[in-house]
């Protein structure tokens, strides 16, 4: 199994390390266009394999393509961070350019790849890739919800006082501040729903704090979070390659699902050999579908930036 992370920077360092430890990928390459830097990343990266304890071999490469041959999945990370006061909405001009680039040059050496988007902002980025490329639309994925889904567990178990391992929850929509629609009423504690633990006030205040968590973040490192953007591809990456049939909130391209169409947006899919083996309906409140259109009006709003 062979993965390829394009952009060596703090977020496609954090997958190629969480890939590598998990020990499930025989390869995992990095590529970014900085001179030496992979290679750098790539070298450090192997020096930590006999203290890990994994043997996946990680290789690194300025810009030479050629190295991403037969890649059974490629994750695309580059482009410019998101910095203190910037909207995801903002990068859109530099990093379309970017991500189109890259999309191409990929698909030139692994035409049978999964492809899996980070560059922000995501789920325009993923629509960009299925507009721009003849990728089938299983094999592209948005890794947005993942993220914002252990950014909304984690500020359950905070209000919970609970260990994370007993909270699940979801967050779907748009991977934006004002996109995300965190699933308050769907969220438990080992089956139990949250409801019955917090106040309705509480959730409320749940629910803002994992909107706004990318965001608090970038106010206090000064440029976007990596650990857990690349513990979330990494999740991905292994439930692709170890066909797992793991359930993820992912942007995807909705042909008339959740009743969207022509728009990539996260909702949850089934992940597995074939990248997103189905897409999961689910029953919405009238407030959870009024929230998902809002947030589906604000990611078009966006994709009629692009120019295709």
């Amino acid at each position: 199994m062979k993965v390829t992370v394009v952009g060596a920077g703090a977020v496609g360092a954090s997958c190629a390390e969480y890939i590598a430890i998990k020990n499930f990928a025989s390869e995992v390459v990095l590529l970014d266009i900085k001179e030496g830097y992979a290679e750098g990343k790539a070298m450090d990266l192997m020096q930590c394999a006999s203290l890990n304890g994994f043997d996946t071999k990680i290789t690194g490469t300025t810009g030479d393509y050629s190295k991403t041959t037969n890649s059974d999945i490629c994750v695309i990370t580059s482009g410019i961070p998101r910095k203190p006061g910037m909207t995801r909405e903002e990068l859109i001009g530099i990093n379309a350019g970017i991500v189109k680039t890259v999309s191409s040059s990929l698909i030139e050496y692994s035409p049978n790849t999964v492809m899996i988007v980070v560059s922000n902002p995501m789920d325009t980025m993923t629509y960009l890739v299925h507009k721009t490329t003849d990728l089938p639309k299983n094999k592209i994925i948005g890794m947005g919800g993942a993220l914002d889904s252990a950014r909304f567990k984690y500020r359950l178990a905070e209000a919970l006082d609970a260990p994370i391992s007993d909270v699940d929850g979801m967050v779907i929509g748009g991977h934006s501040d004002t996109g995300m629609v965190p699933l308050t009423a769907h969220a438990t504690r080992n089956s139990i729903k949250v409801s019955e633990f917090l106040s309705k006030e509480r959730l409320e205040q749940v629910k803002e704090d994992t909107k706004v968590g990318g965001a608090t973040l970038t106010k206090l490192l000064g440029t976007s979070a990596w650990y857990a953007p690349g513990a979330a591809v990494s999740g991905l990456v292994q439930a692709i390659a170890c066909d797992q049939k793991k359930m993820f909130p992912c942007s995807t391209l909705l042909e008339g699902e959740y009743d969207l169409d022509d728009i990539c947006i996260g909702v949850p899919v089934i992940l597995g050999r074939n990248g997103i083996e189905s897409i999961v309906n689910i029953e919405l409140s009238a407030a959870e579908k009024t929230h998902m259109q809002q947030s589906a009006e604000g990611v078009r709003k966006t994709n009629d930036l692009l120019t295709l």
